[in-house]
């Protein structure tokens, strides 16, 4: 139910994000999404991987800080107000979302999302009928 996703802290200079994806690649770590928010000296990778901790170890092995994050895939309809209805959904039941991004595979869409009462948004969802997605699916997209 819950994935594993890499989150990685990396400077906010040319190349250092080509870095650390080369060390990725050197690791047969395969990168299947990928979020990167910065601010003016840091950035925030956020990424699925299809071994987290294979993609953690090679990591940490080259002194990149990185943890492993749990979080959520919620698989939606393409059409228009869905994503809206699912964050009235989560934020009627009190759970504050801390981030979220996006998947696309084809027919459906998939977001990921870190929420504050992990088990709560869970609860939450599974009683609405909201289909989680498992790190396989991810793979798979």
């Amino acid at each position: 139910m819950y994935i594993k996703q890499l989150s990685i802290f990396i400077e906010n200079r040319e190349g250092r994000l080509k870095e650390v994806l080369e060390i990725l690649k050197k690791g047969h770590v395969n990168i299947v999404s990928m979020s990167l928010a910065d601010t003016s000296e840091y950035g925030l990778l956020r990424l699925m991987v299809d071994n987290p901790e294979a993609g953690r170890a090679v990591l940490q092995e080259h002194s990149v800080p990185v943890m492993l994050t749990e979080v959520l895939g919620i698989r939606l309809a393409h059409r228009v107000g869905r994503l809206q209805e699912l964050l009235e959904i989560i934020c009627d039941a009190g759970i504050n979302i801390e981030y979220l991004y996006g998947l696309s595979s084809g027919a459906d869409a998939s977001v990921v999302i870190k929420a504050s009462d992990m088990k709560k948004a869970v609860d939450v969802l599974q009683q609405n009928e909201v289909e989680l997605v498992s790190a396989e699916d991810i793979m798979k997209m």
